[in-house]
């Protein structure tokens, strides 16, 4: 068998700095006026899990090779990256992966995290997203460090259809018990995220509902995308988030709610009975770019301005090379000032084909 490699850091990915316009003191806005407002940073490429949508097994088997440690961005490296981002208005870090949680003594980096301030003197909302399967060991720990609260994927309820879609020998009840932990130690409310795949799981989707419905948990319904160039997507197997809406309404009635903030890429809907809400993440068929106010630094510190990125700038050459806080702080203002970024409206099969960055490596 001939071993794959995905060159995740190349020359001809790697983005020179663009020129900084205008003052970069004041916080950044992008060429169609979007604020900087969320940040994703990825603390780790590898994962436990093989979902199809995101790390097939047939790509990134067992010979796979991912990034050694001395390439990652160090706690200390993070948090000072954080800190400069926190006076570029970021309000809301969000930690991601791979699996975030097999990051050796993450609460750590949490602690380092939970103590930035902004400007104002406020704290940074944290927040992290996991696929469950070490939340029931770790939840308590990782609230007593300072995370805010947690975002589980989870795709189905019953064995089968979960291990079809992660790829994994773990069963559902793992990652149940997972969200209670999250629940009991404060780490609320819950998010729960679905990718929802034609002809794979949307049979799921009416139990899933039920399952939280009166939870206080959310529940999200993600369209299946086109995310990096690994997962086979084709718009075939999308169903539109307006179909799922009407399928859950059909049978326990949902009106449309206002978005918490703006910018918000869910969706809201609540239940008619006022016993919780869920949500619709739409970037296929309802582009939210518009409204995108997030960063995203790899494993290894390029910075990513769109999910769907091809390319992008090497943060960990400027800590590395010794550069100061404020010419970093001048190097986000020119990369967020030059952001032109709007894939999912312009999406066409030229966009689709092109060589994206893998979501396991920057983050979801």
């Amino acid at each position: 068998m001939t071993e794959r490699v995905i060159a995740l850091v190349d020359a001809g990915r790697r983005k020179p700095l663009p020129p900084v316009t205008g003052s970069a003191a004041g916080l950044a806005q992008d060429k169609l006026g979007r604020p900087l407002r969320d940040l994703r940073i990825s603390v780790t490429d590898r994962c436990n899990f093989r979902c199809t949508y995101c790390m097939p097994r047939e790509v990134f088997g067992e010979d796979y090779r991912f990034l050694p440690h001395d390439q990652l961005l160090s706690f200390e490296e993070i948090a000072r990256l954080a800190k400069i981002f926190a006076n570029q208005g970021i309000e809301k870090i969000r930690l991601t992966g791979g699996e975030p949680l097999l990051r050796r003594n993450l609460e750590r980096l949490i602690e380092m995290l939970a103590a930035i301030t902004r400007p104002n003197g406020e704290r940074i909302e944290l927040t992290l997203t996991t696929n469950g399967s070490l939340l029931a060991k770790k939840a308590r720990a990782l609230k007593d460090a300072g995370l805010k609260r947690v975002t589980v994927s989870l795709d189905a309820l019953d064995d089968p259809t979960f291990m079809a879609m992660n790829d994994a020998d773990f069963p559902v009840a793992k990652v149940l018990a997972g969200i209670d932990a999250a629940d009991a130690a404060g780490l609320a409310p819950v998010k729960i995220n679905m990718v929802v795949k034609r002809g794979v799981n949307e049979h799921s989707i009416l139990p899933m509902a039920r399952r939280f419905k009166g939870s206080d948990h959310v529940l999200r319904f993600i369209e299946f995308m086109d995310v990096g160039a690994t997962n086979g997507w084709r718009m075939d197997d999308v169903i539109p988030s307006r179909e799922i809406i009407r399928m859950i309404a059909a049978h326990m009635p949902l009106e449309a709610i206002d978005p918490n903030y703006p910018g918000e890429v869910a969706e809201r809907w609540r239940y008619r009975d006022g016993s919780g809400e869920i949500g619709v993440i739409s970037s296929v068929t309802q582009a939210f770019c518009r409204s995108c106010t997030r960063a995203r630094i790899s494993t290894e510190g390029m910075l990513y301005t769109c999910l769907f990125a091809t390319s992008g700038y090497d943060f960990r050459a400027l800590l590395r090379e010794g550069q100061s806080d404020a010419e970093i702080r001048t190097a986000i203002a020119a990369v967020w000032s030059a952001r032109d970024d709007r894939y999912s409206e312009i999406r066409t099969d030229a966009t689709e084909r092109e060589s994206k960055i893998e979501m396991s490596y920057i983050g979801g």
